[in-house]
């Protein structure tokens, strides 16, 4: 069993926990990401690293209330205990010194694992700009601890309430236009949001990369949820990545296939996957 030490909710239905895994901490690096079940019953939950303590031998998690699992991680409170904790799992993120500028661009709660891999590039030697994007001020998250790992952090607001009014692009096109040499984008958020980044830096030939960490289902390859075209080649998130060069994914078709099942999901927020689980 694997405790939960403390449990945040840092917008309305973003929650912020901190569990008790120090096999997993002492391995995790930015950019992976772990599986975790609730219970016997449960469905295995895919979510990306917001953070590790190797010292206090915990993993930070960051996850939205969207179906029934995550409502029911959710309802869990600091003492209670999750049944399975597996990870890290996936490529690391490649960190090093780049020649130029480092950004991380984070989209909603997107943000929350972009933390780790700009600390990770902060300590590489890099100039490390942060970009955090919300519909509103008051959805923004994890401002305070981003400050601490990046030289700047620009915000953009789709209502204009918070920074930038606008999306993302517009503070990526801000960091061009002052001149800016950027060395490498990470980009993590919903699919529409990267496909714009990715879009907006392939004619500029900013190397640029996506985490494909949202359309995981089962998170080891079995339901082939995750599958995705890049460079031509059929991939999975789930092992092959989570990130890929945004420049090769094909956004359109992944995007295509998500739009299918958007009425389903819609009517089905009760459902549990039970993929693997024998019943």
């Amino acid at each position: 069993m694997f405790k939960i030490l403390a449990k945040e909710e840092l917008s309305p239905n973003v929650y912020a926990m901190t569990i008790e895994a120090p096999r997993v901490a002492r391995k995790a690096q930015p950019g992976q990401f772990i599986i975790l079940r609730i219970d016997e019953q449960g469905e295995r939950i895919p979510l990306t690293i917001a953070d590790f303590d190797r010292e206090q031998g915990t993993i930070l998690l960051v996850f939205q209330t969207i179906g029934a699992s995550t409502m029911q991680l959710a309802e869990l409170n600091a003492g209670d205990s999750l049944l399975d904790f597996v990870g890290p799992l996936g490529t690391p993120s490649v960190i090093k010194k780049f020649d130029g500028t480092v950004v991380v661009v984070g989209g909603g709660i997107g943000v929350a694992p972009t933390y780790p891999i700009a600390r990770a590039m902060k300590e590489a030697g890099n100039k490390v700009i942060a970009i955090m994007g919300a519909k509103t001020k008051d959805i923004l998250i994890m401002e305070e601890q981003m400050k601490q790992v990046t030289d700047e952090i620009l915000v953009t607001t789709d209502d204009g309430s918070r920074g930038i009014k606008g999306f993302v692009t517009y503070a990526v096109q801000a960091l061009v236009d002052r001149g800016e040499h950027i060395g490498q984008i990470t980009a993590i958020g919903p699919c529409i949001m990267m496909k714009s980044v990715a879009d907006a830096t392939r004619p500029l030939g900013i190397p640029t990369v996506v985490s494909l960490n949202p359309i995981m289902v089962d998170g080891t390859g079995m339901c082939g949820g995750c599958r995705v075209t890049v460079g031509g080649e059929t991939k999975f998130a789930c092992v092959d990545g989570p990130e890929f060069d945004g420049h090769q994914v094909d956004f359109a078709g992944l995007m295509s296939r998500q739009r299918m099942y958007r009425d389903l999901e819609a009517e089905e927020k009760d459902h549990v996957c039970r993929i693997g689980l024998g019943r």
